[in-house]
């Protein structure tokens, strides 16, 4: 049933982003409000230029315990190397994606622009869904 449904049936299209300078406290305070593991970051044009995660806010937890503050931007611990999917994706070619990845979501693109973001719980919502 899965190889039928499209991802865009089944992402979030709301998606929360920050900046490269956006302080990793504020990142933090957005995935919490959000209730997200991970936010695109998008610069000054809306270009994805990378991905803050959970992962990510692992190593300021582990800086911080060093610093004893909790500072830093974005840009200094973001992932660069992102991978996205494509709206009309199938929710298994991207649920084989997320086997072969520690990422639990993915921007989702049509045309070259971000349309949403497709995590671990809406390929399972789908599978729930599907019978």
């Amino acid at each position: 049933m899965l190889a039928k449904i499209a991802v865009a049936d089944y992402m979030s299209e709301h998606v929360a982003t920050v900046k490269p300078e956006t302080d990793v406290a504020v990142a933090f305070k957005i995935m919490l409000d959000n209730k997200v593991t991970s936010l695109p970051v998008v610069d000054g044009h809306g270009k994805l230029v990378g991905i803050f995660s959970e992962k990510d806010g692992m190593k300021v937890a582990a800086q911080s315990a060093y610093n004893q503050s909790m500072t830093g931007k974005v840009s200094e611990y973001m992932s660069k190397d992102v991978l996205i999917v494509d709206a009309e994706e199938s929710l298994v070619d991207v649920a084989a994606k997320f086997q072969d990845t520690v990422m639990r979501s993915f921007p989702v693109f049509q045309n070259g622009e971000m349309v949403g973001v497709i995590s671990r719980v809406d390929v399972l919502r789908a599978l729930v869904s599907s019978y």
